[in-house]
């Protein structure tokens, strides 16, 4: 479903900028921008929220789910049913929960004339060794 170069491609950046869509009960949609994401496969996500954030809590409530994801030439939406897979990453300070995106659709939504020349470029700013090491200790339980 997804194709080995954007899977590479993720890998490989360990950080890899997205945007996550919920929807609640109700309905009402929420995003977000993310940037804990790691793909297991061709049809599985998994990625990392702060445990008490509305998009967690969506996923909780309905288990629908969907990334926007870019990389060169691409531009895709993934559909799909979210579950939790580890409510607590036990190394990380603060309750941050580990989630799985199984893939029921994925459509190319890069508009004709138009293309992306990479994934969406991010730095983090602040105590940049403090974020490093936070990033790899949510990265290595994405992994397992």
């Amino acid at each position: 479903m997804i194709s080995r170069e954007l899977i590479d491609t993720m890998k490989n950046l360990g950080v890899f900028p997205a945007v996550l869509s919920t929807v609640d009960k109700d309905g009402n949609i929420h995003l977000v921008f993310i940037t804990w994401v790691h793909p297991v496969d061709d049809r599985t996500l998994r990625f990392a929220l702060s445990s008490n954030a509305k998009s967690a809590k969506n996923i909780l409530e309905t288990g629908r789910a969907s990334l926007m994801v870019f990389n060169t030439n691409m531009a895709l939406a993934l559909y799909g049913r979210a579950k939790i897979v580890l409510e607590r990453i036990e190394e990380v300070k603060f309750p941050v929960s580990v989630f799985e995106l199984s893939l029921e659709r994925v459509e190319d939504t890069l508009f004709p004339g138009g293309t992306v020349t990479g994934p969406i470029p991010f730095a983090h700013t602040g105590d940049l060794v403090k974020a490093s090491e936070l990033d790899e200790l949510v990265l290595s339980a994405l992994r397992k």
